[in-house]
């Protein structure tokens, strides 16, 4: 019998079909709601995950078993699977007690196909042929990343502290013998659509664009570019930034800016209190290079405000 690791690497899902190549940058939630977007009007879909989650799950099985954290790539992986699938269900179910309290199967499971692998990436594709998604999830970078920030004069380390923190100066990824999965450069490279956030500033979208290659080729494709904005600003991490903060950030630390569009919210919002939503004015995005488009992005009867997949799905394929 052929053994995992002795198959021949998987073919890209998506390969030979119609319609744009679209490829997501982040981490978190916010990736996962734009992959739901993309699955409306593309067939060729590339998720490019930040490797850097040092909390709860991923952060055990990371510095225990040194695989880099599977939680985002699991959440992308549901994200583009087929609804009502046993196997999305496996894969989402997290254990209440015991040992492995807090766990999600998904994330044992991704930590077993990377020992019967040897390679975190292969065990990501295996993942999504067994779950039988739409595109494919890459991480990032092919170790686990460090995140350091200063904030408040200090230095915080970890994903799981930056999101805590207020006042961000600045935010480096480590370490130094990091590398881009040469996927997800490639994938970058191939795109008609790239598409950055939603998601946290500094801990998603920072923690893969500083991934070496990453940016670079971000900034070298020919592909249409958009950067969804949060609807509103974080308790900790982008505390009172503006739209127009959240572009320069990306500018000043990543090296990101436009040409491309950015998506924002427009219409009525219910912004919890402590909280301001996030908006950008033409005149404040041009001066990045980036235009701005809107609609009502907000979904209806969530408990917190996120995007509607379907309404940002509406928007990205007008502007194929």
């Amino acid at each position: 019998m052929t053994s995992l690791a002795t198959m021949p690497r998987l073919q890209e899902i998506g390969a030979g079909l119609s319609g744009p190549k679209v490829v997501a940058l982040g981490g978190g939630h916010g990736l996962a709601v734009t992959l739901r977007a993309a699955r409306e009007y593309a067939t060729d879909i590339t998720a490019i995950v930040a490797v850097a989650d040092d909390g709860g799950s991923s952060g055990r099985l990371t510095s225990g078993l040194g695989l880099p954290p599977p939680g985002d790539v699991r959440r992308c992986l549901l994200a583009l699977a087929p609804p009502d699938s046993i196997w999305g269900e496996l894969f989402g179910y997290r254990f209440g007690g015991g040992d492995i309290e807090d766990h999600s199967l998904g994330n044992l499971l991704l930590a077993a196909l990377t020992d019967l692998t040897g390679d975190f990436g292969v065990a990501v594709d295996y993942a999504g042929r067994i779950l039988d998604i739409v595109g494919r999830v890459v991480p990032a970078a092919t170790s686990p990343a460090v995140l350091e920030a200063i904030a408040d004069g200090r230095q915080v380390a970890g994903q799981a502290a930056i999101t805590k923190a207020r006042n961000i100066e600045t935010i480096a990824l480590g370490p130094e013998t990091l590398e881009a999965n040469p996927s997800a450069v490639a994938a970058i490279r191939e795109a008609d659509q790239l598409i950055l956030g939603p998601g946290s500033l500094y801990t998603s979208l920072m923690a893969v664009l500083l991934v070496p290659g990453i940016t670079e080729a971000w900034q070298a494709s020919s592909a249409r570019k958009y950067f969804v904005l949060n609807l509103i600003d974080q308790d900790g991490e982008t505390r009172g930034m503006s739209g127009d903060d959240h572009v320069r950030a990306l500018a000043a630390i990543a090296g990101v800016g436009g040409p491309g569009t950015i998506i924002c919210h427009e219409g009525r919002l219910d912004v919890p209190p402590d909280h301001a939503k996030v908006t950008i004015q033409p005149e404040e995005a041009w001066n990045w290079s980036w235009d701005v488009t809107s609609g009502p992005l907000a979904a209806k009867g969530t408990d917190w405000p996120e995007h509607d997949p379907w309404e940002l799905a509406r928007i990205l394929r007008q502007h194929l």
